[in-house]
């Protein structure tokens, strides 16, 4: 098979015709995946992305006029703005039920920071029953859905690593009470990983070295799935957006999209405060009237300890990635099939072959990957909006076994929100001298969404009373 002249040209004018070397020792089925690989580079922008982001390092410029980003408050500071808070729990709760209100999550990753081998969708995170993270999300959907009487569609970003594998547990745990419709997979973009010299990697004689373009890739997969024309076909007008690794998120807030909604918001966003200047947070910031995220390790130590007047810190929003967007906002932005985000450089370990295609398994970082963020898209909206979110109560990030957000602290805060939950709705719950629950608790999401829920819950079931060094899941 002979290679498509036009595209073995345009690989050749981006200075990347080794990658064909091996060609002609290809099999006919190797050369055709190969080609197909190929073909999905945009070869006339690599030039310009390896210029700028691999054989230099890229600065993040600082605006003269960058300053704290606006947001409103966890509870309200006056009366005008309680009043517009229970507007917006009334707005959101009338979209949910007019069915204008999908969730979105980001599952592309693997458990291996957590020394588990599949899916991180598929972690055991439940502190008593090892619920899955997936089964969490889908409860808690049904949940909402049962709530205001509409159910809600899921669409589930996967990567081409993990697609078959979510897909194949999904069929196997008959999609955690879904109906199989609810549920939308899309695969992620990848993008190629470029070598230090900047030449593009082989992963073998027949394949480049691809990676998952980050989770900016979101909106354009949207597009080229058909997720966008389904939504418009459903109606649904706003995504929930959060990711995979956050069982404690809510997944569709009726505050956070009533306020979405009434500010005319395109992308809003939860802010946590942080809990020091150099939080592992992404800042929210306002430039020349649009509001962005800069990350921590970008934002200068001067603007990072700035303080307020009552010694509060000035850049006191940090970022936990959840957000609302508008379906229109993605439309827009994807119009053409393509989506201009910055990019962002990771370097790292690539395993490749080398010029004579034998494997390299580097020890040490041998290339970079290029991802793209999805609170990029902050500055191209036309309109934004950040509310606070109560830490407790909306981020247990699982990255890593133990330590600082971890699957120990995510079981100990998954065991507390409950555990507080049940405390406002008038159960006992025994607690060490320290504070910590003396309990393992685990409420099931298909019962309690929120506070609301769980008086109901309560009164139904007659609890009085949590025992000391109970493990129990309540259903």
């Amino acid at each position: 098979m002979k290679l498509d002249q036009t595209l073995a040209n345009a690989i050749t004018a981006a200075g990347q015709a080794d990658l064909l070397r091996f060609w002609d020792t290809l099999t006919e089925e190797q050369q055709s995946a190969f080609a197909s690989q190929l073909a999905g580079v945009n070869w006339q922008e690599m030039p310009r992305l390896i210029a700028e982001y691999v054989l230099q390092r890229p600065k993040t410029e600082i605006p003269a006029d960058l300053g704290p980003a606006p947001y409103f408050p966890l509870k309200p500071r006056n009366a005008e703005e309680k009043a517009l808070y229970d507007r917006a729990r009334a707005r959101g709760a009338e979209l949910l039920r007019a069915g204008k209100v999908s969730c979105l999550t980001v599952a592309g990753g693997q458990g291996t920071r957590l020394g588990f081998d599949g899916p991180k969708g598929t972690y055991p995170i439940g502190p008593v029953s090892g619920r899955p993270l997936f089964e969490y999300f889908a409860e808690s959907i049904r949940r909402i859905g049962a709530k205001y009487g509409r159910p809600l569609r899921w669409y589930l970003m996967t990567s081409l690593l993990n697609r078959a594998a979510t897909e194949e547990f999904f069929r196997k745990n008959s999609f955690f009470g879904l109906d199989p419709e609810q549920v939308f997979f899309f695969t992620q973009g990848t993008m190629p990983a470029v070598g230090y010299d900047g030449k593009l990697l082989l992963a073998s004689k027949s394949s480049l070295s691809l990676s998952p373009d980050g989770h900016g890739g979101t909106l354009l997969a949207l597009r080229k799935s058909g997720a966008l024309d389904r939504m418009t076909e459903d109606g649904v007008e706003y995504l929930s957006y959060f990711q995979v690794d956050n069982p404690l998120v809510p997944v569709a807030d009726p505050l956070f999209i009533g306020l979405h909604d009434l500010e005319k918001s395109e992308m809003s966003a939860i802010m946590l405060a942080k809990t020091n200047p150099y939080e592992k947070l992404g800042n929210f910031c306002v430039s020349g009237g649009h509001v962005s995220i800069i990350e921590y390790s970008d934002l200068p130590a001067e603007l990072a300890e700035r303080r307020n007047a009552d010694g509060s810190l000035a850049f006191i929003a940090g970022s936990p990635a959840i957000h609302m967007i508008s379906r229109e906002f993605v439309a827009r932005l994807t119009a053409g099939g393509s989506l201009k985000l910055p990019w962002h450089r990771a370097d790292k370990k690539i395993p490749c072959i080398d010029a004579d295609g034998n494997p390299v398994h580097p020890t040490e970082p041998n290339g970079v990957k290029l991802e793209s963020f999805i609170f990029d898209a902050m500055p191209l909206a036309e309109r934004t909006m950040v509310l606070e979110g109560d830490r407790k109560s909306v981020f247990a990030p699982t990255k890593n076994p133990t330590g600082v957000d971890s699957v120990e602290s995510c079981r100990a805060m998954l065991i507390d929100r409950d555990a507080r939950r049940l405390e406002a709705a008038g159960v006992k719950v025994p607690r060490r001298a320290d504070g910590v629950v003396d309990a393992k608790i685990e409420v099931s999401p298909l019962a309690v969404a929120d506070d609301e829920d769980m008086i109901d819950f309560v009164r139904t079931r007659g609890l009085k009373e949590i025992a000391p060094g109970a493990e129990l899941v309540l259903d």
